[in-house]
């Protein structure tokens, strides 16, 4: 909403609207009763003036004030009525400050109400009061320095204190939007959500998108707090690729509507609305959804990004469809937090059939970790045998089970012992949620110097494709081949032959490493099977199998590892 509506202009101005907000209502008797729809929500009034002061106090819009800022005459403030009513219908926040640019199209002359009484009250409106530049301009001619510096002051004062209006007014109205789309109680329109979304977020609780246990709680509330954002965003290799993807393709975005998912500080969502979309709905259920309001609003974008806060299988959206989805959904391993099940979801229900995902597709990579001047010598001795003497004191307890979890680590590419082998991908405009569970094959052949395989190293790349029709994505083919094809192509790697990313890579730890049996002949192939599974305990971790069989020996081995 403008700023310059909570302005008053003089004294005897403030008096004039009061005197007409009140007589008006002494009135009543003498005029036929109206039914006078609030230009903010529903609420019905009997006259004009009850309802604009309804408007003021509630929500800090002087109709009024800005009629008279922009010096409107009876067709200007009818195409100020129709647009302010036609931006709350369709869910869009009205422009921090209303100017003439908004007012120009002729199609505002249209009453967006059919019979709109207040369009018929316009000649009972106080009339404009008539321009006192010259007057004040004369008065601060008259002045002293010291009375320039304290009326300047004083300015500064008014400015802070509206300042500081205007922002409750727009948490105000941000949490009655919400509210409203939350309860989905709104009737459909072209442009909004159909009846049926009620249905569909009371079986939201049965669908694999909607973990049910008391974790996804504190899985949200984690990503309350400033560390975690401060910890993605400086991940250059993961924020910069969003950025020179959006950037780079402002055609795709260009007029489009865009549904953010997990909008975090909402950087992804002023991206989009930087690149030309039309509007950006930024959802997230975690409370930074109120830090992404307001950095919205500081950046001037809340013209075109409207914030939601929920789940995305709870939320109302604005919009029945989207023409693309933007998310940063990866978690350790990949799929390690589960979300990228409310992406697939929001893309079922929401996304437009030639829509666009975005980032596109995501491969998944496994190596042995056969390094012996590395592994074990540096990483058991940082990590396990470390516990045997901590300060002096015996701590051996704690290696218990150590070799059970999956570790979250970054190694050196030396370590390796073996080509890196593409075990899944996944076309994310296409892949089912019940694709997330597999058991794959992989192989690969060893390297000259690798004697054991003390464990294996995990990693995933991200792929940005411009089209859910890109065929240049090949299942065994890496971030860094992959980019190298053009500048327009964007992609990243996370694992240990490119830049160390926040998500890291997963190490698992071969429990034997240490017997005889788990000896290898260099240069012998080494295959077996990946599986994913998710845990009963715990819907958002990951369980994570890996059987190899070491062909010399003849012998098959198989083990779990727990991200949790």
């Amino acid at each position: 909403m403008p700023r310059d509506e909570m302005y008053s202009s003089s004294g005897s101005e403030a008096s004039n609207e009061q005197d007409w907000l009140n007589d008006s209502n002494d009135e009543d008797g003498e005029q036929e009763t109206l039914q006078v729809i609030s230009l903010c929500d529903d609420q019905i009034f009997p006259d004009a003036a009850s309802m604009l002061a309804y408007c003021k106090d509630k929500y800090l819009l002087d109709f009024l004030a800005i009629r008279n800022r922009l010096q409107l005459d009876f067709h200007g403030t009818v195409k100020l009525i129709n647009f302010i009513r036609q931006r709350v219908h369709e869910a869009y926040p009205v422009p921090a400050e209303i100017t003439e640019e908004h007012l120009q199209d002729d199609a505002l002359l249209k009453p967006f109400l059919e019979d709109d009484a207040l369009i018929l009250c316009l000649d009972d409106l106080p009339e404009p009061p008539a321009s006192s530049t010259e007057a004040e301009q004369a008065a601060v001619a008259g002045l002293s320095s010291e009375d320039l510096v304290k009326r300047n002051a004083e300015l500064q004062r008014e400015l802070d204190t509206l300042a500081q209006q205007f922002n409750r007014y727009r948490l105000a109205v941000q949490q009655t939007l919400d509210t409203r789309w939350a309860e989905g109680d709104a009737e459909a329109t072209t442009d909004g959500p159909s009846n049926s979304n009620k249905a569909a977020v009371q079986d939201a609780s049965s669908d694999p998108a909607k973990p049910d246990n008391d974790y996804s709680e504190s899985y949200f509330a984690s990503y309350a707090r400033n560390e975690i954002h401060e910890t993605m965003l400086k991940d250059h290799v993961r924020t910069d690729a969003y950025r020179d993807f959006v950037y780079q393709n402002k055609h795709l975005f260009e007029g489009k509507v865009v549904l953010d998912i997990g909008c975090g500080t909402g950087i992804l969502s002023m991206f989009c609305a930087k690149a030309g979309a039309k509007q950006v709905i930024a959802v997230d259920k975690s409370e930074i959804v109120n830090k992404a309001r307001e950095i919205i609003f500081d950046n001037g974008l809340d013209g075109n990004i409207v914030c939601l806060s929920g789940r995305i299988e709870e939320v109302t959206l604005p919009v029945k469809e989207v023409d693309i989805i933007i998310s940063e959904w990866m978690g350790y391993c990949l799929l390690y937090e589960a979300m990228l099940n409310s992406v697939l979801w929001a893309r079922d229900k929401y996304l437009k059939p030639d829509g666009l995902l975005v980032p596109s597709h995501a491969n998944m990579w496994i190596s042995p970790i056969t390094n012996p001047g590395y592994f074990p010598d540096e990483y058991i001795t940082d990590h396990v045998d470390f516990w045997r003497d901590v300060y002096g004191f015996d701590m051996k307890a704690m290696q218990a089970n150590i070799y059970d979890d999956v570790r979250v680590d970054v190694l050196p590419p030396d370590c390796l012992g073996a080509s890196p082998c593409a075990f899944e991908m996944l076309d994310l405009h296409t892949v089912k949620t019940e694709d997330l569970v597999f058991d794959r094959p992989w192989k690969t052949t060893l390297s000259g110097e690798s004697k054991c395989v003390y464990g294996f190293l995990l990693w995933f790349d991200m792929f940005f494709a411009p089209s859910r029709h890109d065929t240049t994505v090949g299942d065994a083919m890496t971030a860094e081949e992959w980019s190298a094809g053009g500048p327009q192509r964007t992609a990243f790697t996370t694992g240990p032959f490119g830049h160390p990313t926040h998500w890291k890579q997963g190490v698992v730890i071969n429990k034997d490493y240490a017997e005889d049996s788990q000896a290898v002949a260099p240069r012998s192939e080494l295959h077996g099977t990946v599986s994913f599974t998710i845990p009963e305990s715990y819907t958002r971790g990951l369980n994570i199998g890996i059987t190899w069989e070491i062909p010399d020996k003849k012998s098959k081995k198989t083990e779990t590892w727990m991200l949790h």
